[in-house]
């Protein structure tokens, strides 16, 4: 009997919320789909933190081609003067966080100590330094590691078999343009993740706010990040 393997599907974005790591932790392989267009004033470059004045963006400046007709793989950042800045700005905001010493220390170097040039390149690093963080384990890949198929269900499907997947796991604003009979076509499940009833944790700065970015959970709780997600590996 073979192995039941869980797979999610997702594109890159920049210091993600804590969903999108709940969402690694709670599959077998996560799958960086950075083949897909580049789109402005999204997540991809830019997140949330909060501050004493309320929510604040953080963004990334990058390079544009023509109407942002460029995959978030092509996606060149705009220099390096952007990284000085984000962390002034979350030193400025979270150095009375709990917890900002230590995780500080750690996270300084992938800001300050490292170039980058494109933004897929950004955001994994700091999608897998948050994942250290928290231990989890799952395995990170590109799309572009496998065969892309056309046709945007098709490729999904593709992309979770090339990898001996047996469950794709999305978030639930993909029912909206994805088609579940082509999965069951090929003997796979389909799962719509949850994104709710997500306890609250120490924060600084006014009203609880969930969509920030995970540096907000990791300044304020360190090592127990982790008990605020609803899986861990």
């Amino acid at each position: 009997m073979s192995k039941e393997k869980k797979v999610a599907i997702l594109q890159s974005n920049y210091i993600p919320w804590k969903g999108y790591f709940d969402m690694i932790a709670a599959v077998d392989e996560f799958i960086l789909y950075d083949d897909m267009q580049f789109t402005r004033r999204d997540w991809r470059n830019r997140n949330k933190i909060k501050t004493p004045q309320g929510l604040q963006w953080l963004t990334v400046p990058v390079k544009a081609k023509g109407k942002y007709l460029q995959t978030i793989r092509e996606t060149e950042l705009d220099g390096n003067d952007w990284a000085l800045i984000h962390w002034k700005t979350l030193c400025q905001n979270y150095r009375r966080a709990s917890h900002f010493d230590r995780v500080s220390e750690q996270l300084e170097p992938i800001f300050l100590h490292r170039e980058y040039t494109h933004l897929s390149q950004l955001n994994r690093a700091l999608i897998e330094w948050a994942c250290n963080q928290m231990e989890i384990a799952t395995k990170i890949s590109n799309s572009w590691d496998y065969l892309l198929t056309e046709g945007k269900t098709e490729r999904l499907a593709s992309l979770c078999l090339q990898v001996g997947g047996t469950e794709y796991i999305s978030g639930p604003a993909a029912k909206a343009y994805i088609d579940e009979s082509i999965f069951s076509k090929h003997g796979l499940k389909i799962s719509w993740f949850d994104y709710s009833g997500y306890p609250e944790y120490p924060q600084l700065w006014g009203d609880f706010e969930h969509g920030v970015t995970i540096l907000d959970l990791l300044f304020n709780c360190g090592k127990n990040a982790k008990q605020y997600l609803k899986f861990t590996n």
